[in-house]
């Protein structure tokens, strides 16, 4: 008997041992594997989650959340993505709500497969950035205090850093990804990035491209571009545009613009309305006291418009906050005493840093070679598709680059998925039918084909017969 149980304690210890020994060669830290998450779906694919500590001295530390692509992932990409605000967790948002494999059931104690998650491409890497944002935290207070340099400083050292985890990802072709503010962070951190190529007589990122939807480029002409946007849905009266058009001068700050101007603003709230989402103006709008008490009543609840949960936010909220699902995700690891939350309540972000024109940037990544696709969804009227196409088609101007792709609509299945225009063989623009301002959230499927396109090289197509990507975002 005691034979028996000491072979199989070396058994057991073999595998365990051999088990390490695999995550070791594959470059992957056996401590941040997260096994399973509570009442997830099963899957073949590997996660891992943890934080990875960029400055010891001042205690601070990025959480990231790891998924690896669901098929061949050492033949795929590593992408990054990271969402805006600035303030806003790329966990709660791009992981759980958006582009990664899982969204929460209704009830909030669970999860269900997102069938058009982006790790069918590629895979994911999210991070919560800057610290203060979800479960990314300083020991010193100070360090709450950031801005859009910092802030890209930042995530370099915790890209450098995470590749120490995950040695095998070194060398693997890099895209930078993300939406709204992310029009901030992600072009700024693929300038750092640049720089360091440029400095380093070692390692350089591979870094392959870069692709940001709905992003903020320009506040003030982001923000004319609303009200027209508004206006040409209906939403607001002739009158009070008219009274914007001739009255406001968006070049100046708040503070300097005319009484009326001010006044005009103010009624365009109320003709809007509470009712509305911004971010997707054909979206209806959650309740948030039902939401919330149909979660602890533990309640599968029917809150969809055009087949989308527009209750996922509190979902995400109620399921993170879970003492289970932060211990299978290695979070929290110091007790923060605020619960997690979509957007921080800690963070004090410089604000002046909304107004930094980011077209110049957008230019450096371009002239260095590095393909650049930007998208909008057509329903947004925070950040409109208005604004970022004549951006873009500026920006194109400057580089003195000629169309090569005219404007046109590009398929998905066999339909319009949006439009599409391409200057040079580097600047993409297109528009992505039917979704708003978080596109993997309104429009999943089309947001993989258009994620897909990007990554493997490939113009978004032109025909209505079905394509690769079309069979990849099946």
């Amino acid at each position: 008997m005691e034979k028996c149980w000491f072979v199989g304690v070396l058994i057991v210890l073999g595998y365990v041992c051999l088990l390490g020994a695999i995550i070791r060669v594959e470059g992957h830290p056996i401590e941040d594997l997260v096994v399973n998450l509570p009442r997830q779906p099963k899957v073949k694919f590997s996660q891992y989650a943890g934080y990875v500590d960029i400055d010891v001295k001042h205690g601070r530390s990025l959480f990231y959340y790891f998924v690896e692509a669901d098929h061949h992932p050492h033949k795929k990409p590593l992408t990054l993505w990271l969402n805006g605000g600035p303030g806003c967790s790329s966990i709660g948002g791009g992981a759980f709500s958006e582009l990664g494999p899982f969204y929460p059931t209704g009830d909030g104690y669970g999860l269900r497969k997102n069938s058009n998650s982006w790790n069918k491409a590629s895979n994911l890497l999210f991070v919560e950035s800057p610290a203060g944002v979800g479960w990314s935290y300083s020991n010193t207070t100070s360090d709450y205090k950031k801005n859009d340099a910092s802030t890209a400083n930042d995530m370099l050292l915790f890209m450098l850093k995470w590749y120490e985890k995950f040695p095998s990802y070194k060398s693997k072709e890099l895209f930078l990804t993300g939406e709204s503010y992310a029009g901030h962070y992600i072009p700024q951190l693929a300038n750092v990035i640049i720089d360091y190529n440029n400095d380093s007589t070692g390692f350089k990122f591979n870094i392959k491209g870069v692709a940001i939807g709905n992003p903020l480029l320009n506040f003030n002409r982001d923000t004319q571009a609303t009200y027209e946007y508004l206006w040409s849905h209906g939403m607001v009266s002739d009158e009070i545009y008219l009274t914007l058009k001739n009255d406001c001068d968006f070049n100046l700050n708040y503070d300097n613009l005319s009484k009326s101007c001010k006044d005009a603003m103010v009624d365009v709230q109320g003709m809007v309305s509470d009712y509305v989402d911004n971010y997707d103006v054909i979206l209806d709008v959650c309740y948030p006291s039902i939401a919330q008490q149909e979660l602890r009543l533990k309640k599968m609840a029917n809150k969809t418009s055009l087949n989308i949960d527009i209750c996922i936010g509190y979902e995400v909220d109620f399921y993170l906050n879970l003492p289970e699902v932060q211990k299978a995700l290695h979070a929290n690891r110091t007790n923060l005493t605020y619960p997690w939350s979509q957007c921080s309540s800690v963070l004090d972000y410089y604000a002046l840093d909304h107004d930094i024109n980011i077209l110049p940037v957008l230019k450096w990544i371009v002239q260095n070679h590095i393909p650049l696709w930007v998208y909008s969804g057509d329903q947004d009227s925070i950040v409109p598709l208005l604004s970022t196409r004549t951006f873009i088609r500026e920006l194109a101007n400057d580089l003195k680059f000629k169309i090569t792709d005219p404007y046109r609509v590009w398929f998905h299945k066999g339909q319009v998925g949006g439009w599409v225009t391409e200057y040079g063989n580097s600047l993409t623009f297109a528009t992505v039918r039917g979704s708003g301002h978080m596109v993997p959230y309104t429009q999943p499927s089309k947001a993989l084909h258009l994620f897909s396109s990007f990554v493997s090289g490939r113009r978004l197509s032109n025909t209505t017969q079905p394509s690769i990507i079309d069979e990849i975002s099946k």
